[in-house]
């Protein structure tokens, strides 16, 4: 058994095998994760072609929250943390609500690539660059002021607030999976008639990326939204030791790391774009000279 002098325990007791293994991987999932979304973040606010672009910032933003929700896994993957009510060492749900501003942000991007496509003249016009931000900040806003007023009240009426703020949710799933279908109808037939353009490009690009985000999402968050419901309803649902052993808790951080993979994988551009301004820098060419008998050969490597 392996013990350390903290505040708040370790979440294992390592007296088993699959504890070691468990605690491994909650660091290498949490360092990738503010790798990945780090490398994305970066990517875009030192490009300013990607900052003009309304469907970068929404990309910067889910970055953002990837990111903080991978260094929250320091946390809530290595320690003795429950999140609830009553919480045992818990944030208050700050640190897992993080994945609440990316449910808001995709829903804004769906609405987003809709306009874009079916109603470019309405969107050119009206969807500007502030409008966008000021979605993304929205989203935050939004989140964290419900969180704020659960944690100020008593806890008996902080747990209803949180199957209201739990039924909005399944409001705005329902929204996300109806936008998510009138997406794919758009990208399959809209698109098809359109003549081939730069343009033409960026919005199936755009609507593809968004599309797999959105289904990814929903399908490794889904899993703890209806435990979560279930047991605030029933005396059902299944509970686990802490947040570090809750498989569904996992499932839906997992999107951390998988959303900006996305990004990376569905865009060149941000691809090309991380890859100049933060691998690039960390991992530079050298220009290796060989010398043969009828001169020298330089090549990068």
């Amino acid at each position: 058994m392996i013990s350390f002098n903290t505040t708040v325990p370790l979440a294992f007791d390592f007296d088993r095998p699959e504890d070691y293994f468990i605690f491994l991987f909650q660091i290498l999932f949490a360092t990738s994760a503010v790798l990945l979304s780090g490398s994305v973040v970066i990517g875009i606010l030192r490009t300013k072609g990607l900052r003009l672009q309304n469907r970068f910032i929404f990309m910067l933003n889910t970055s953002i929250s990837d990111t903080l929700t991978g260094f929250s896994v320091y946390y809530l993957g290595l320690f003795d943390v429950q999140e609830g009510y009553p919480s045992r060492n818990g944030t208050y749900y700050i640190l897992p609500t993080l994945l609440g501003v990316n449910v808001l942000t995709f829903l804004f991007a769906q609405i987003d690539r809709y306009l874009a496509v079916c109603h470019p003249f309405f969107y050119s016009r009206y969807i500007t660059r502030r409008v966008v931000i000021g979605f993304c900040l929205f989203s935050w806003f939004d989140t964290y002021f419900l969180l704020t007023i659960q944690t100020v009240v008593p806890v008996a009426k902080a747990a209803q607030i949180n199957a209201f703020a739990v039924l909005s949710l399944q409001i705005v799933v329902v929204t996300k999976v109806v936008m998510t279908i009138k997406l794919y109808i758009v990208a399959r037939y809209q698109l098809a008639r359109d003549p081939p353009s730069a343009e033409k490009e960026s919005k199936r690009e755009s609507l593809r990326i968004i599309v797999f985000v959105v289904i990814s999402f929903l399908t490794l968050w889904c899993p703890s939204f209806v435990n979560i419901i279930v047991k605030q309803t029933t005396p059902y649902g299944l509970k686990f030791r802490n947040e570090a052993t809750n498989l569904f808790a996992i499932m839906a951080r997992f999107n951390a790391l998988l959303t900006p993979s996305v990004y990376i994988w569905g865009s060149p551009v941000l691809r090309e774009a991380v890859k100049k301004t933060v691998w690039g820098r960390v991992c530079p060419k050298r220009k290796i000279s060989v010398d043969f008998d009828d001169g020298d050969e330089i090549f990068d490597k």
